[in-house]
Formats: C-alpha cells, structure tokens, sequence
C-alpha cells in the first residue's frame, strides 16, 4: 500500500502530465503543487512509484509519465469526481429538450457528449426488447384502413397501416383498444408479444380475421428490433487533437470506429444507469486499442438501462470531468426519453 505521501505525488503527476502533456520532473511537482517536502524526497518518492509500476520514464528524459497502473489508482482512489457547472446542466438539459425523437435524440446526445469531453463519443441507440409498452393506438382512416401506433417507453414510435377487406365498426375497435392495452401496457416487448396472442379467442368468429390482423401486425413491431446494433459515433475530429498520444498512428481507432461490433464490446454491458465503468489502456479488450480509454454506462429511465453510451479517448485524459460529463449526460437522456 501507498502512504498519503506517494498518492497525492501519484495525484499531481497525473494531473500534471494531462494538463502538459510534458513528463513530469519533481522540482514542477514541488513548484505547482506544494506538496510541503523537498524536491530530493519528491524524487525518492517518484523512484519508488516507478519501481512499483505507476509511473515510467520515457525515454532519456528526467520526467515521469502515468503508466496504466497508475491512471487505474487514480481513477480508483484519487480522483475526485467533479460536477458538472449549472452552465453545463443547462446546456444539456436545453439541448436534449428540442428533441422530436428516439433518433433526434440519440444525435442530439452523441454531439453533445463530444463537445463536452472533447473525445470521440459513443452512443448505443436504445433496445426494444428492454423497453416496455407505453401506448398502442389504433384508429380507422380512410377506405379500409387501420392505423397502428406504438409507443414504448424508450420513447420510440411505430407506426403501421392495416389493409383490410370492409370498414371496421367503432364498437369493434373501442373493444380491440381495450383488451390490446390490457395485455400490453407496462410489459416489455417479448412479454407483450407473447400476451397479445392469447386476446384473438376473446372475440366472436366473425371478428378473428380483424383481430388477427391488428395482432400480427403488433407482433411483428414488438419483434422489430434492429436497434442493438445500431451505434452513433460522434467527434472523430477531436482525434486530430491527441495524434501524439498513440504510440503508433490513430489508424487502429479509426478502424474501430467502423465497427459497430468492437464498439458495442468497447461499451459492454451496464446492468444500470447508476453503474459507471472505466478501461483504462490495457484493460480495454483490444489489442490495437491499448493505448486509449473507455468511459461508458448505461442510460435509461428505470433501474434497467435501455442501452449503453460513452467516450473513448486517449489514456492521456481528464478522468474526473469525463466521468462528471457521461454520467451527467446518461441522466438527461434517461429523462428526455421518459419524457418524449
């Protein structure tokens, strides 16, 4: 275990190094940081932190840098979390209120996720099949038409036409309302599904093939879920920002941005909107992508995320504003989607 000392020489050299960008040598520790002891003891202390793996010497130069083991320590133990200022919760929360829907929504988030951390950002669109029913209309239009809306409570909107043979009385459709809400409202997608078919015998014969219709054609909405694997990427630009950071070229993460597959791994899995997770280089599960980090949650209204968002940058970053900005933005789009 680190003393107090070495952890808060740890901390500065951290917070030094992604300010800088410049190894970090003691006498600026000392100088910045008053850290009330001798540039000789900073030194021993460094070399002690280099001996245990927080820190190298790149090169022949007389600074330190962050290895991965020490980002990891600082995010674990130093970091403290700041919040975002009412300047920055107000711009969010006006940003994401001018959204008209799931996919505005999704867009509005990635841009502003991007302008806040100034890393590339990440935004997974939100599942159905974790969403519930929030409304199921379905209304006679002209000719022999019925049109059937779904709302869910990702805030999605699925709208699908009827074709029918004859004109449908309303004493038939006000009844087909009732019993559709009762099977499906408050039930996630599958579940819904699968109450929806049990309704068809609760009607006369002569109304099975109406019936029928409306059925399949829920069905098949509920089961229409293509949004998994749909990604939005936003801030790639800022990569021109960090080039020197990659060891290499920034061609590994250029091509990972063209993957949904390795980007939906790279946000993995929050089991809620309240669980934050940070890969820090090694850690992140890609060979090539060693030298960038990962912050990513989950977003959604309940104890259960409708999907996953995040940044990826490079180790080199601000962790406590990134974190203080994803979990800031996760929140808001929660709400806005509850609330769509």
């Amino acid at each position: 275990m680190l003393d107090e000392r070495k952890l808060s020489v740890l901390r500065a050299i951290v917070e030094d190094y992604v300010s800088t960008q410049e190894p970090v040598g003691s006498r600026a520790l000392v100088e910045r940081h008053g850290l009330g002891v001798s540039p000789a003891t900073v030194r021993n202390d460094m070399a002690s932190l280099e001996e245990d793996g927080f820190i190298a010497q790149p090169h022949t130069s007389a600074g330190r840098i962050p290895t991965d083991k020490g980002y990891r320590l600082f995010v674990d133990r130093l970091a403290a979390i700041r919040s975002l200022s009412a300047a920055e919760r107000r711009a969010i929360e006006t940003f994401l209120d001018g959204a008209v829907d799931v996919d505005d929504v999704v867009q509005r988030t990635v841009r502003m996720l991007a302008q806040l951390t100034h890393q590339i950002a990440i935004v997974q669109y939100p599942s159905l099949t974790r969403s519930t029913v929030r409304h199921v209309e379905i209304v006679a239009v002209e000719g022999h038409r019925l049109l059937v809306v779904l709302i869910t409570s990702s805030g999605r909107v699925d709208q699908r036409i009827v074709e029918l043979e004859s004109e449908v009385d309303e004493e038939l459709l006000s009844t087909l309302r009732t019993r559709v809400g009762e099977a499906t409202i408050g039930q996630r997608l599958p579940e819904a599904s699968v109450r929806l078919l049990g309704i068809v015998e609760q009607f006369e014969a002569r109304d099975h093939p109406v019936v029928t219709l409306v059925v399949s054609t829920l069905t098949e909405a509920f089961n229409d879920d293509r949004s998994d694997e749909r990604i939005a990427v936003g801030g790639t630009a800022n990569l021109a920002r960090f080039g020197d950071d990659f060891d290499t070229s920034i061609r590994p993460v250029l091509e990972a941005l063209e993957e949904h597959v390795v980007l939906l791994k790279l946000l993995g899995e929050s089991t809620s909107p309240s669980m934050l997770t940070v890969r820090i280089g090694s850690e992140v599960p890609y060979e090539d992508l060693t030298t960038t980090s990962v912050v990513a949650t989950g977003y959604g209204a309940t104890d259960e995320p409708l999907a996953n968002l995040g940044i990826m940058g490079p180790t080199r970053m601000d962790y406590p504003a990134t974190i203080a900005s994803v979990r800031a933005v996760a929140r808001y789009v929660g709400r806005t989607l509850n609330e769509t």
